[in-house]
């Protein structure tokens, strides 16, 4: 069981806890972890949800911890979830963004998570959204949802969080073009790191450039999406960075906006859990279970298309 009383009251290790058990995959943990997520539900939702995606090596890890430092030394609590690749071997998570995040990992208020992506598209874990709820509910009221890169399906941060921000390279050309439309028309603000040394001039060059592409996508409402600058390393745009993202908070709050958002993807996420658990029963179903080798056997020799094979396991 665990204690409530000691998760609200901040306790890691009852986090800790909480979080392994809404991951694991057993039936009757899954039953126990909806149980207590209802009952902290009335203590969740008081953070600003933050997501952080970018390209591999733009510094996602130190752009975040100096981030976080910088939070917590304002008073804040943050919880950093960080999605790693998995390990095809173990299950388990590839990077390990404790070891990255050496120095925040040892603040009081600082709750690091990796969490395997277990195959999951999107660029999420499978239980990003309800590791969130277990943060709000210990009092974390900065949730950072750190994405395992930008691709085709690093979407889905979008849909959980209330301010989507992708980290670019201070270069324009060829990464502009190389990250997808969607993730553009999705992106809050991008904020160019490593805008430092040499690289300090064409980062303040090419921002006009992100930003008349920025301009092109707006998203309409109260928030036109942002560029600016940082350097993560030198701890330098850090501080310009939680204002707006502050400035956003309080637009999105008193237009309603960023309600009306979280409603949308409470939806959202019944409709994606709704998936999910029929894919699951269907596969724990006797019958399917003893046709599906058969089947996959004969498409494999192309005796039938998946399409048939498919529709006469749904029948």
């Amino acid at each position: 069981m665990i204690d409530t009383a000691a998760l609200r009251a901040g306790n890691r290790r009852a986090l800790a806890k909480a979080i392994t058990l809404v991951e694991s995959l057993r039936a009757e943990h899954r039953a126990e972890a909806q149980r207590l997520l209802e009952a902290l539900l009335p203590h969740t939702g008081r953070s600003i949800r933050v997501g952080i995606s970018g390209i591999p090596g733009v510094g996602k890890s130190t752009f975040i911890e100096a981030f976080g430092i910088h939070l917590i030394a304002a008073g804040h609590r943050v919880a950093v979830l960080a999605v790693d690749p998995s390990s095809p071997v173990a299950g388990g998570s590839i990077l390990g963004d404790k070891t990255r995040m050496e120095t925040l990992s040892r603040e009081d208020g600082a709750f690091i998570r990796p969490s395997p992506s277990q195959g999951a598209l999107g660029g999420v874990a499978h239980k990003t959204r309800e590791t969130m709820l277990l943060c709000e509910a210990a009092g974390y009221d900065v949730i950072i949802v750190e994405t395992v890169g930008v691709g085709q399906s690093e979407y889905e941060v979008a849909s959980m969080v209330d301010f989507f921000l992708v980290l670019m390279l201070p270069n324009a050309g060829d990464e502009l073009q190389g990250i997808k439309r969607g993730i553009m028309e999705l992106a809050d603000a991008l904020v160019i790191n490593k805008a430092d040394g040499e690289s300090l001039g064409l980062a303040n060059r090419t921002r006009q450039h992100y930003q008349n592409a920025m301009n092109l996508l707006s998203h309409g409402g109260f928030w036109v999406p942002r560029v600016t600058t940082c350097s993560a390393a030198e701890k330098r745009g850090i501080a310009e960075v939680w204002q707006m993202i502050g400035e956003y908070r309080q637009g999105g709050e008193a237009s309603g906006e960023l309600a009306a958002r979280r409603a949308r993807q409470n939806g959202e996420w019944l409709r994606k859990l709704i998936g999910e658990m029929l894919e699951q029963r269907f596969r724990a179903d006797p019958r399917v279970r003893a046709e599906l080798p058969r089947l996959e056997a004969r498409v494999v020799r192309g005796e039938i298309t998946p399409y048939s094979a498919a529709m006469q396991l749904l029948g």
